[in-house]
């Protein structure tokens, strides 16, 4: 990434007109004005309205300003998000990139867009029970496996492994990326910690992880947890706030992942210890230049298939990155993911100087 990479993209505009984008060959080929509709799943995640939406979108116009998007959100609501793609089909979408909100459900609406042959994208989630045109998303299995290594370390550090137990707060059960981060923690932790409670929270809610998190402590004791597992950084700052509402002093380490500002200002602080901070900004033109290569009858190979149980998908997986608070300065400020004014601010100042960060 560059810096400055966001303000660009948030200069985009929902609907974008203008000229094509390139053939491959130095030369530019016009996609024909075009149709593609994006759709997330919800908003409670930072990302999605942050990041994956206007970085499309600036992809998108720099490849094909000729081409029209449709957006939609659909706020962790399955029937809502039918509804949007069956609006999109009806508006002559041309190609879907579809963030299902329940991906293990979504087959008969990409059914209904093949046999108007309209293909599919399936962005960051992988849809399950039909096959489509390709997968865009992360190594999800490596994102749990680096979760559970980071909170591993950090007990090991603290002497604490055997002492106590874990806590973990797994992602949405709708979501197959949170069974596949689960399973990469899995991976890493079994038999080497032991599990006091386990979570699956719907819709990723930081107000549920919260809850969960306080019926974790009454039912284990604040004394005997030594460290929490959570899924993304929403929930660990739910998680967090019950800790701290319980008169945790240290706080256990604890994991998150998205790079939230909230989180990397927290892991700053020492009260998150590490996120897993993702290249958004590559998954999102990944899933752009393919809308734009399908639109125009292309189908460009990918380098590897994931198998969705029913057929194996052409897939595009970006690799994570495992941040703690001294690789902040060298990854998520160097990419220009958030500037340093964004994060030093008030109580963070002196953080950022003890980090080098200015």
């Amino acid at each position: 990434m560059k810096r400055g990479w966001l303000a660009v993209a948030l200069l985009a505009t929902v609907a974008l007109t203008g000229c094509g984008g390139s053939d491959g060959n130095g030369g530019d080929k016009p996609a024909g004005g075009k149709t593609i509709a994006l759709f997330l799943p919800e908003s409670k995640t930072t990302r999605y309205e942050a990041f994956d939406k206007p970085l499309f979108e600036a992809k998108l116009k720099a490849l094909c300003a000729d081409c029209k998007l449709l957006y939609f959100n659909a706020d962790q609501d399955a029937a809502k998000q039918q509804s949007q793609v069956e609006s999109a089909l009806t508006q002559g979408a041309n190609v879907l990139v579809l963030d299902a909100v329940d991906a293990a459900a979504v087959a008969p609406l990409v059914n209904q867009a093949k046999q108007k042959k309209v293909p599919v994208i399936a962005y960051d989630r992988l849809i399950s029970g039909i096959d489509y045109e390709y997968y865009v998303s992360f190594n999800n299995v490596r994102v749990g496996e680096m979760q559970g290594q980071a909170l591993l370390d950090a007990l090991n550090a603290k002497g604490t492994t055997s002492k106590g137990q874990i806590v973990a707060i797994h992602g949405a059960p709708t979501d197959p990326s949170s069974a596949d981060y689960k399973s990469g923690a899995h991976k890493v932790l079994d038999g080497k910690v032991q599990f006091g409670r386990e979570y699956d929270t719907p819709d990723w809610s930081p107000d549920k992880a919260q809850e969960q998190m306080e019926q974790a402590i009454t039912a284990i004791g604040r004394d005997k947890i030594v460290g929490v597992l959570s899924a993304n950084d929403g929930m660990a700052g739910g998680a967090i706030a019950a800790m701290k509402r319980a008169g945790f002093n240290p706080l256990p380490p604890i994991t998150g992942q998205d790079a939230e500002l909230a989180a990397v200002q927290r892991i700053l602080a020492g009260e998150q210890y590490m996120t897993i901070y993702l290249d958004i900004r590559a998954e999102a033109e990944k899933a752009a230049e393919l809308a734009v290569a399908l639109s125009k009858g292309e189908k460009p190979s990918a380098p590897t298939t994931v198998d969705n149980k029913t057929a194996k998908i052409p897939s595009f997986l970006l690799d994570p990155i495992p941040v703690t608070a001294d690789k902040v300065k060298g990854t998520i400020i160097k990419d220009g993911f958030y500037k340093a004014s964004e994060i030093c601010v008030n109580e963070f100042k002196a953080a950022c100087e003890k980090y080098g960060i200015s």
